[in-house]
C-alpha cells in the first residue's frame, strides 16, 4: 500500500512505513442491545423479568436496563465480529426460549404502551446496590418521564489492541503508555463526535414514533407530520431516537464536559454529579420516607450524562465510574448512537459493524484538535440535522465553520476509510470490511435505500401504522429465531449462568446490609 499524501494520516503512515499495519487488526468488539418485551397482543409486557434468564443484578450478559420490561443483552467482547455477533443471536435464541407469549420489540421508539404508569420501572431487589439502582430510576421517570426511558438502542463497545498502542508509544517516548492510550481514545471520541452524524444516516432506522409516545408531552407532536392516525414522522428523518424528543434535557444541554482529556473529563462530569439543580430541587429526594431520587443534582450518576460516545472502564462492584476511569484510565469506547435494525433479527448485521469498527480505527488514526463549546454546539447541531432531516436532498451541515453537504462530507468520510479498511482486510476472504464500505456507497447514492426510508416504504407498502409494522417485523424475527434451536452446550450454558446469578442476588442479599442513606452517603464520597 502506498503511503498517503494527508498530514492527517501521519499514524497510518507511520504503521506502513515500519511495515506495522497489521496492529490495527484483532480490536476486542462487544455489543449491548436493549429490547422491549411485548405481549403476542402487542402491549409493553407488565410481567416480572423472567427468573429463568436468571437475576437482572448479577447476570453478566442478560439484564434489564431502564424498565422490567426493557431486557439488556450483552456479549463478552470477541477479536472477530462474527464471534460476537455469534453470541448475540444464541442470546436472543436462549431468551425467546424462556419467553412465554410475549416477543422482543425489534424497532428502537416504544409502542404498545399507554402512558408512564404502563412501563414497569426495573427491580433489582433488596441489597442496598439493588435499591440504587431501583432508586436511580426513579429519578429518570420524575425528571424526564418513563416513556423517553423506554427508547432501545445498541452499544458497540471497542477496544483498540494493545499491541498498536505499544507500537503508536515508540514514536511517543516523551508519555507514558497509560498517558498515550488515555490520549488517543479522547482522540477518537472527539474525531466521532464531529462524524458520527454518518452513524444515523446510514443505519438510523427511527423515522416514525407511535402517537402515544406523546401522552405525556403532546406539546412536542406539532413538530411531526402526520402518517396516518396513529403514527407521526418526519418525511426525511434517520434517527428520532436521536434527535431532541429522544433522550435529551435541557439542563444537559448547557453542560460542559470536557472531551479534552481524561482529566477534563473526570472533572467536569464529576462536578455536574455534585451541583445542585433547582428544577430537582422541587422533586424532592426523601419524600415520606421513600426516594424519589438519588439527590437533587444536575447529574444523580454518571450514567445519567447522555453521549453519543464514552470513554469506559470496567468499574468494581459500587465504585463509581468515573473513578474507574481515573484510576486505571480507559479501556474502551462505547459507542451509542445506533438504531436496532428493524429488519435484522438481533438488530444488527455484520456490514454495520465492521463499518463502525473501521469507522472508530480512522477517528483514532486522524488528528484531533481539542474542541470547543463552540464546536460542541456545530457537532450537535449536524447530529440533529440528520436525525431529523437526514435524507433531504442537498442537505447541509457545517464542517471547519463553513457549509458542506452531507453527501460531500460524507464522500470525504468513506475515503479516508478506504485505507483502513484495506488494511482490515488483510488475512480475510472476500475483502469484509472493503465490501462493507462499498455497501454503504450505495446508501449514500441513493438515500431510498437507507433503513430509515426503507421503514417508511414498507409502511406505505403494507399500510400499516408504525406500531403495527413493527409488531409484524418483531413477529416474523421471533418465529424464525424460535424456529432455530439453541445448541445444547450453548444452552447449558446459558442455564448454569442463570442459576450462578440467581445465587450470586441470593448471597449478596443474605449479607447484613447498612443503611441505605450510609450507602449512598459512601458511595458519593468515593474520590
Amino acid at each position: 500500500m502506498t503511503l498517503l499524501n494527508s498530514e492527517t494520516y501521519a499514524r497510518l503512515n507511520q504503521l506502513l512505513v515500519n511495515g506495522q499495519q497489521h496492529h490495527l487488526s484483532g480490536g476486542l468488539k462487544g455489543i449491548e442491545k436493549e429490547s422491549l418485551r411485548i405481549s403476542d397482543k402487542g402491549f409493553i409486557a407488565q410481567t416480572t423479568h423472567p427468573k429463568s434468564l436468571g437475576s437482572a443484578l448479577t447476570h453478566p450478559y442478560i439484564t434489564t436496563d431502564y424498565s422490567e420490561a426493557l431486557i439488556e443483552l450483552i456479549t463478552p467482547p470477541f477479536a472477530d465480529i462474527e464471534d460476537t455477533l455469534s453470541y448475540m443471536h444464541k442470546l436472543h435464541q436462549f431468551v425467546y426460549e424462556q419467553l412465554d407469549h410475549e416477543i422482543l420489540l425489534g424497532a428502537s421508539m416504544p409502542c404498545g404502551f399507554d402512558g408512564d404508569e404502563s412501563i414497569p420501572i426495573a427491580d433489582y431487589g433488596s441489597s442496598n446496590i439493588g435499591r440504587m439502582k431501583h432508586v436511580y430510576r426513579h429519578g429518570l421517570w420524575h425528571r424526564y418521564g418513563r416513556t423517553m426511558q423506554a427508547i432501545a438502542g445498541i452499544h458497540f463497545n471497542y477496544s483498540v489492541p494493545p499491541s498498536l498502542w505499544q507500537v503508536l508509544h515508540e514514536e511517543r517516548q516523551d508519555i507514558s503508555l497509560e498517558q498515550l492510550t488515555n490520549e488517543g481514545y479522547f482522540g477518537l471520541i472527539r474525531n466521532f463526535q464531529r462524524i458520527g452524524w454518518i452513524i444515523l444516516y446510514l443505519f438510523g432506522a427511527s423515522p416514525a414514533i407511535c402517537k402515544n409516545f406523546f401522552k405525556t408531552r403532546p406539546a412536542l407532536m406539532d413538530k411531526f407530520e402526520e402518517f396516518d392516525n396513529g403514527t407521526l414522522f418526519h418525511p426525511y428523518a434517520t434517527s428520532l431516537r436521536m434527535s431532541d424528543i429522544g433522550y435529551k434535557s435541557k439542563n444537559q444541554a448547557s453542560l460542559n464536559i470536557d472531551y479534552n482529556s481524561l482529566e477534563g473529563y473526570v472533572s467536569s462530569l464529576g462536578q455536574a454529579i455534585a451541583t445542585p439543580y433547582p428544577e430537582y430541587e422541587q422533586i424532592g429526594v426523601k419524600v415520606g420516607g421513600e426516594y424519589r431520587q438519588l439527590n437533587s443534582n444536575i447529574l444523580q450518576i454518571e450514567n445519567e450524562f447522555y453521549s453519543i460516545i464514552r470513554p469506559k472502564q470496567i468499574a468494581e462492584s459500587g465504585e463509581k465510574p468515573t473513578l474507574a476511569l481515573k484510576r486505571r484510565g480507559v479501556r474502551y469506547v462505547e459507542m451509542r448512537s445506533l438504531d436496532l435494525d428493524v429488519f435484522e433479527p438481533i438488530g444488527i448485521n455484520p456490514n454495520t459493524a465492521r463499518f463502525i469498527e473501521a469507522l472508530l480505527l480512522t477517528c483514532l488514526l486522524n488528528d484531533s484538535p481539542p474542541i470547543s463549546q463552540a464546536d460542541h454546539h456545530i457537532n450537535n447541531a449536524n447530529q440533529l440535522a440528520v436525525a431529523n432531516f437526514g435524507r433531504k436532498p442537498g442537505l447541509e451541515l457545517v464542517r471547519d465553520n463553513h457549509k458542506i453537504t452531507l453527501t460531500a462530507w460524507a464522500g470525504d468520510i468513506f475515503a479516508a476509510m478506504q485505507p483502513v479498511c484495506e488494511i482490515l482486510d488483510q488475512d480475510q476472504s472476500g475483502n469484509p470490511y472493503s465490501a462493507a464500505l462499498a455497501a454503504q456507497y450505495e446508501l449514500l447514492a441513493n438515500p431510498d435505500l437507507t433503513p430509515s426510508a426503507r421503514v417508511l416504504a414498507n409502511m406505505r407498502l403494507s399500510g400499516q401504522p408504525f406500531s403495527k409494522f413493527a409488531q409484524t417485523m418483531s413477529a416474523q424475527h421471533a418465529k424464525g429465531l424460535s424456529a432455530d434451536p439453541l445448541d445444547e452446550v450453548a444452552r447449558k450454558l446459558f442455564v448454569d449462568m442463570a442459576k450462578e446469578s440467581q445465587s450470586k442476588q441470593q448471597q449478596l442479599e443474605s449479607k447484613p446490609q447498612i443503611p441505605f442513606d450510609d450507602f449512598l452517603q459512601h458511595y458519593f464520597a468515593q474520590h
